[in-house]
């Protein structure tokens, strides 16, 4: 059985779920709530609204990845989950978050 959502684009399908969602997402999240394959995949399509978003009502608030043992914050221009703390060296590192909100 198909359902309204069935004919909207995986883009539209995860502006719907972050527009929507009370907590900030993990692209891990996004992927396994809408059965993407890859993650990498997701956070190319995040990319992709980031940019159209500027002509929309809508924004991209991203939440930035930090590591865990330092809590060094890392400035992304890409969507992505980075794998080493530059600082530390440590792979403990909270991934970027995402979240759909109207344009003030």
């Amino acid at each position: 059985m198909q359902t309204e959502f069935d004919f909207l684009s995986i883009r539209e399908k995860i502006v719907l779920l972050l527009k929507y969602s009370e907590r900030p997402l993990t692209a891990k999240e996004i992927k396994k709530n809408l059965g993407i394959e890859k993650e990498k995949e997701v956070y190319e399509h995040l990319y992709h609204i980031a940019k159209s978003s500027k002509h929309k009502d809508y924004q991209l608030i991203v939440y930035l990845p930090y590591c865990r043992d330092c809590g060094y914050i890392f400035n992304l221009e890409i969507p992505k989950k980075p794998g080493k703390c530059p600082r530390c060296k440590s792979e403990n590192i909270e991934p970027p978050k995402f979240l759909i909100r109207e344009k003030k």
